[in-house]
């Protein structure tokens, strides 16, 4: 089998208000998540180049429940991660592991692991 274009394809966040947790990442994120009801669920999706990466969603359910435990998704911050982690707060997230290299030779880039407004454990990634 040859290697996958990305090990990820697709995430869902679980989420307990839908519209105040797309109002959190929309507030951190600097844009608007679009929305889309899918049976039973409602979803806001993370913009995302569909030709050439993974994407994801938050999705509000009877089956979604959020979590701290579990799977740890790293979301795309852009160049710096830095403006995102300054919003964070003021979104009413919470900020677990502040913005630091990923190694010692900062060459793969930066994250920071924050809580959402549902207290589910995200981390954020940049280049800078």
């Amino acid at each position: 089998m040859e290697p996958l274009r990305n090990a990820l394809n697709w995430f869902e966040i679980p989420v307990h208000d839908f519209d105040r947790a797309r109002k959190f990442y929309s507030h951190i994120l600097g844009y608007e998540l679009p929305e889309q009801i899918s049976g039973l669920k409602k979803m806001a999706f993370f913009l995302f180049d569909h030709s050439a990466g993974a994407g994801g969603a938050i999705v509000h359910g009877m089956e979604y429940l959020p979590s701290q435990r579990g799977a740890l998704i790293y979301l795309n911050a852009g160049e710096d991660l830095s403006p995102i982690l300054d919003r964070v707060e003021a979104a009413g997230g919470k900020i677990e592991l502040d913005k630091r290299p990923i190694t010692d030779i900062p060459v793969p880039g930066y994250f920071a692991i924050i809580y959402d407004i549902d207290g589910n454990r995200i981390a954020l990634h940049s280049r800078t």
